[in-house]
């Protein structure tokens, strides 16, 4: 998406409201309903998706990828209206749907069919919170990090979902990490801002078992006492 999700369904929810409002004034009362529902559960979307507040679990994804039929009726709206968005960009879209940004590391969109896997039955970190896990993809390992697009998992999330893909790159198993769209660069920024984090940790840890060891040598033998030096004692006979 061009501009951030709640700025694009909060668009949404006054356009539905637009209509509700023009309905109910040439007397289609009943007919003017589903759009004010519309209109709220938009407006609550896009509150929550602000990044003052940032809740993808609102929509209730499980971790399995699938959602539960209380969010799929009380959410339809919405859910409904980004596959929708989703099938437009892609017909308007030329961007690739994955694309291997090192060895057996793919970042892509969301696959809504088998075409858009990457080969050899990859590994799949789903960092969607609106997007269900592809059917075609039951088989395939699968971790869920719920996100809203346009937005970046916390980095505990991300520390996990790098933890489990490493494992599976043990496995010498393909990764396959998508967010809603094909704007795999800005994940891409997510990927190299864990690395930078990683080794920063990685650093520190050193840091602070060279510090450790200094301390305890230090403790062990102290400045009066330290190895190679003799320590001269007054003599009782001088």
């Amino acid at each position: 998406m061009g501009v951030g999700i709640s700025v694009l369904i909060g668009l949404k929810a006054a356009s539905s409201f637009f209509v509700f409002t023009c309905l109910r004034m040439f007397g289609f009362t009943f007919l003017s309903l589903p759009f004010l529902y519309a209109s709220l559960v938009s407006l609550l979307v896009s509150l929550a998706a602000h990044p003052l507040i940032n809740l993808p679990m609102l929509l209730g994804k499980d971790p399995d990828g699938s959602f539960p039929i209380w969010a799929i009726v009380l959410f339809s709206p919405f859910l409904y209206f980004v596959r929708f968005f989703s099938m437009l960009r892609r017909f308007s879209s030329r961007e690739e749907s994955y694309t291997e940004i090192c060895e057996g590391i793919y970042v892509g969109g969301w696959p809504s069919s088998p075409d858009k896997l990457p080969p050899g039955d990859p590994a799949i970190v789903d960092c969607t919170c609106e997007f269900p896990r592809a059917s075609h993809s039951a088989g395939n390992a699968y971790f869920c990090v719920p996100t809203w697009d346009t937005r970046s998992p916390q980095p505990s999330e991300i520390e996990m979902a790098v933890r489990w893909a490493c494992r599976k790159r043990e496995q010498k198993r393909p990764v396959f990490v998508h967010c809603a769209y094909e704007s795999w660069k800005k994940r891409l920024r997510d990927v190299r801002t864990v690395s930078r984090s990683r080794r920063g940790r990685r650093l520190e840890k050193r840091r602070e078992v060279n510090q450790r060891k200094t301390t305890l040598h230090s403790n062990e033998f102290p400045p009066s006492q330290s190895p190679g030096r003799m320590v001269e004692t007054p003599s009782v006979f001088s």
